[in-house]
């Protein structure tokens, strides 16, 4: 054998394999597979977490809601989770409350009016045409003047508001206003520079005024106009009790009310980077000012020290009704009013819940806004409660001051 066939038998040979086309079928359905497994897998767990595991194989019911502030309630990601694990689910149109009871709510399953003179157009007009209407009233939320640090320390150097000292904040994040002496200034056409605002870093030629929405779509807007009138004729049992004296009042008041924001945008406004110059005063509820705390302090781990609340020296209690429509509506009624996981959010969410005598529940809202590191505001204010005219005579003065027609009232209703 020669030396060129030695070498040729010493050469290793190397065969290479291909692979065979059902090696590639298992790897390419592994690729496919294994990633799909893996989302089915995570995707239960976090069913299973929320309790909402079997949402998949049970029908869920889309409500159709219409109201104006308490769209907050329903807008929450944790309160649609948990209305999710009962099979509900809420869709919401936005509208003024007094708007929500003169338009036509038919295609609705449920009505959330913020208080009770629109609560009670609607349950009257439905009653009278013999529809179904049933009232819930899970949670309140007293009217407020929302309003800047500075504004609110000019006031309180004019004797007009004075601190709150009873939450235990320093700088104070609440004050009392004194109605009186407030609606005094307007109606003399004081000037935010006339009672020392520039003291305080920022200058504002502007008139006094409490900015408020339409006051012929909002229910804050036609709250406040009673307490207005309340105040403005020495309060007592000063309420109108006929139709011409409430168009009297309405007329009389008018040039103590700033409206036109849209009811869904007061408050929106003033926490937005732009409120200070828009409206540097505006009423709300206080629910949305205790909830934007909450949550600043949850995001930036310190409270928001330019807003402020001002607390009427006389007050009304809002009392927003739930008014199901349909059973439907009524199921979810139900269960926003009695059950713990959807009262303790509203809770969470700054509104004061209810028990089943109609009384604020105890100090959860208290215990709440102490854990989270927010002041607690001291509610009663002077203590006085201002009683709020029949629904017929408020209709009128709202039309005095709006220019907008009076909804219908069915005589009798309150």
């Amino acid at each position: 054998m020669d030396v060129g066939e030695r070498r040729t038998a010493e050469e290793p040979r190397l065969a290479i394999r291909r692979e065979s086309r059902s090696a590639r079928s298992r790897r390419s359905f592994l690729l496919t597979f294994l990633p799909l497994l893996a989302a089915v897998l995570t995707g239960t767990t976090v069913l299973a977490v929320s309790g909402n595991i079997l949402l998949p194989l049970e029908r869920v019911v889309t409500l159709e809601g219409k109201m104006a502030s308490k769209r907050d309630f329903f807008e929450d990601e944790e309160v649609q989770r948990i209305l999710l694990k009962h099979h509900l689910r809420v869709h919401i149109t936005s509208s003024g409350s007094r708007e929500v009871a003169v338009r036509d709510i038919s295609s609705y399953d449920f009505v959330f009016p913020s208080g009770q003179p629109a609560g009670d157009l609607i349950t009257a007009e439905r009653a009278a045409a013999d529809q179904y209407a049933k009232v819930h009233r899970p949670f309140v939320s007293p009217i407020v003047l929302a309003t800047y640090r500075e504004y609110a320390e000019t006031l309180a150097d004019a004797g007009i508001a004075t601190a709150q000292r009873g939450s235990g904040a320093e700088p104070p994040y609440y004050y009392v206003l004194d109605m009186r002496k407030f609606l005094q200034h307007i109606h003399d056409r004081r000037r935010w520079n006339d009672i020392g605002v520039q003291r305080h870093g920022i200058t504002n030629a502007n008139r006094i005024v409490a900015q408020t929405p339409d006051v012929c779509g909002s229910n804050s807007a036609g709250t406040y106009l009673a307490l207005v009138a309340f105040t403005w004729h020495g309060g007592g049992d000063e309420v109108p009790d006929t139709d011409r004296e409430a168009d009297e009042r309405g007329r009389d008041i008018r040039h103590l009310m700033e409206q036109g924001l849209p009811a869904a945008d007061v408050f929106r406004t003033y926490v937005s980077p732009e409120g200070k110059n828009i409206a540097p005063l505006v009423v709300a509820y206080e629910h949305q000012y205790l909830a934007y705390q909450v949550r600043h302090r949850a995001t930036s781990r310190r409270l928001d020290p330019q807003r402020v609340l001002l607390y009427p020296s006389g007050q009304f209690v809002t009392q927003p009704q739930f008014i199901a429509l349909n059973k439907d509506g009524d199921r979810l009624g139900e269960l926003i009013t009695h059950d713990p996981e959807l009262r303790r959010r509203a809770m969470e969410l700054g509104f004061r819940i209810l028990d089943q005598a109609g009384q604020v529940a105890g100090d959860q809202l208290t215990g709440f806004l102490r854990e989270r590191r927010v002041p607690v505001p001291a509610i009663d204010g002077d203590d006085t409660r201002s009683e709020m005219p029949r629904l017929r005579y408020l209709e009128r003065m709202i039309s005095a001051v709006g220019d907008c027609p009076p909804a219908d009232v069915v005589t009798g209703q309150p």
